[in-house]
């Protein structure tokens, strides 16, 4: 294997506090050596050691992967007539996703591998190196195990998520879905997941739901994450809590108690601004979380119904300015808090024997995620 030498970087964001200033570890004239696929040396450009090969990036930021932990990939069709009534005021509610189903249910699994790798590739062109992708829009046994095998072809990060809503065909009989979804779909399914999941909201799953999925997929060896309180004040963030999952995901409505729960836990609170830019919904109250001391992640939630883009760029830059994150935070939230969401060391940092997944901007600094919004400022680097 060639090892490369990456030099001329004005400013290195590498996570680790012990390699520089800050909580980003921040090294300015900078280089980093990789070898074999992994970060085998970060420090001063002075101090590189020898490379096979140099690369100069001639002043450019360079920071880890985008690491984007909550993304539904696998679906057909869209939803932008649906889009367009929510922007002329019609209230967001979880039942659009009906809509998806019956789509992803007629189309072929060439057609649902073909969107989803499109979409993958549209996240790394944009910086996004690690990304975790769920089920949810087959809602039958063979409809979700194949949406799963799909997924576990891009990304070793797959959640079941069955639990998504009731399928219109059982809209009278939901205590049967849940029977269906705990047994003999996460018999079909756990093979090809990571994770497991459920929307534990109104117009989805209550929480004695929710929890019966989360510890079926637990029982069947899957670590679980969930849904909550996105579409108002609910049981989910407590759930998430006390069955000690990885991550809750939305957060948009948190009490004094929810944070604290997240925080005393050790649950991930991972945010998804998208989502809230693209209902017209209010905005997490990040600043709560972080000066309680919850670790926050932020991802894209790219789905066709309620936040259809794929870029983390956008989701920084909504982080500062509508949830009142500094850059600094909102970057770490996107690298290494979507690794301590995905329970990842080898991602999301920049440091001995971390995966090679670097993203170089065109920019001199990271401060220019959010202070240029919009810029296709940010891509990976292909070696």
């Amino acid at each position: 294997m060639v090892s490369i030498a990456l030099t001329g970087i004005g400013e290195l964001v590498t996570n680790d506090p012990g390699a520089g200033g800050g909580p980003l570890g921040l090294i300015e004239r900078a280089a980093v050596v990789l070898d074999a696929g992994r970060v085998a040396w970060v420090g001063p450009a002075s101090a590189a050691p020898d490379a096979d090969q140099r690369i100069d990036v001639a002043g450019r930021a360079v920071l880890p992967g985008f690491v984007d932990a909550h993304a539904h990939l696998v679906f057909a069709g869209d939803r932008a007539a649906e889009f367009a009534a929510r922007m002329a005021g019609t209230r967001y509610a979880a039942g659009g996703i009906a809509t998806t189903v019956a789509a992803t249910r007629a189309a072929t699994d060439e057609e649902l591998l073909a969107g989803a790798g499109r979409l993958v590739t549209e996240m790394l062109r944009q910086g996004s190196t690690t990304v975790e992708i769920k089920s949810g829009y087959g809602l039958t046994v063979r409809d979700e195990a194949r949406s799963l095998a799909v997924a576990a072809t891009l990304t070793p990060e797959t959640t079941f998520l069955g639990a998504h809503v009731v399928p219109p065909e059982l809209a009278d009989d939901p205590a049967a879905y849940l029977d269906l979804v705990r047994g003999p779909m996460l018999a079909a399914c756990a093979p090809h997941a990571r994770w497991v999941d459920a929307f534990c909201d109104r117009g989805a799953f209550d929480a004695d739901a929710a929890r019966a999925v989360l510890t079926a997929g637990m029982a069947a060896g899957l670590l679980p994450r969930l849904h909550a309180n996105q579409l108002g004040p609910g049981p989910g963030v407590q759930l998430a809590a006390e069955l000690g999952a990885v991550s809750a995901d939305h957060c948009t409505h948190l009490t004094g108690d929810d944070i604290a729960a997240l925080r005393d836990a050790g649950v991930v609170a991972t945010l998804l601004p998208g989502a809230e830019f693209s209902t017209r919904s209010p905005y997490p109250d990040a600043r709560a979380l972080l000066d309680a001391g919850v670790t926050v992640a932020l991802a894209t939630d790219c789905n066709p119904g309620s936040s259809y883009t794929s870029s983390m760029p956008f989701c920084v830059a909504l982080a500062v300015r509508e949830m009142r994150m500094t850059p600094a935070e909102a970057v770490r939230a996107a690298t290494a808090g979507g690794a301590a969401s995905l329970r990842r060391t080898d991602v999301g940092v920049l440091a001995p024997g971390a995966r090679a997944d670097l993203v170089v901007l065109e920019a001199p600094s990271y401060l220019h995620l959010a202070y240029r919004p919009g810029v296709p400022i940010a891509h990976a680097l292909e070696l």
